[in-house]
């Protein structure tokens, strides 16, 4: 399928909607997106996970620092709480990838 501007077809998240965080990590360097649909930070800063994107594109997260929300390399994070073991498979939405 053409998934125009989707990165991924599936995630993984802790529940069925996607709201519950997965876990919260520190960035292990600064960070600044390509477009509006990814996320900035500065090393050291706190990033919470919310899904996992997997399939064509497993390399990104999706996750906030503060207020705002976007995708990120999963490689900048350094793990440090995990908040739930459940990881449900679901299908992604095109609204996952449009700016807010």
């Amino acid at each position: 399928p053409d998934l125009g501007r989707r990165f991924a077809e599936r995630k993984r998240c802790a529940d069925p909607e996607c709201s519950m965080l997965m876990c919260r990590g520190k960035a292990t360097q600064d960070f600044k997106g390509p477009d509006c649909r990814f996320v900035n930070f500065k090393k050291g800063e706190a990033v919470y996970v919310y899904y996992k994107l997997i399939g064509k594109s497993t390399e990104l997260w999706a996750g906030s620092v503060g207020s705002d929300f976007g995708y990120f390399p999963k490689d900048l994070l350094e793990i440090n709480h995990n908040y739930s073991n459940e990881e449900l498979e679901l299908p992604t939405d095109e609204t996952d990838f449009v700016c807010f």
